[in-house]
């Protein structure tokens, strides 16, 4: 399991474990928290296609799925 703090999200770069269209490197571009410090939103982009999409934070801790930084 991946360890995060979600504070330290924002900018955080991330590798997929299986890639789908060539989209394997990520980065966080956008967290959104609500006044009692809780993510509301977070947007990854794929690196390649500029892609961006909703994901919820919690699901960057499972190694099944993502690595952390570009690997």
């Amino acid at each position: 399991m991946n360890k995060i703090n979600p504070r330290k999200l924002l900018h955080s770069k991330w590798t997929a474990q299986k890639p789908q269209a060539r989209e394997k490197h990520f980065m966080v571009t956008e967290v959104e928290f609500d006044e009692e410090g809780v993510v509301t939103l977070c947007l990854i982009e794929a690196v390649l296609t500029k892609r961006s999409m909703p994901i919820q934070w919690q699901d960057l801790k499972n190694i099944e799925n993502w690595q952390q930084g570009w690997k």
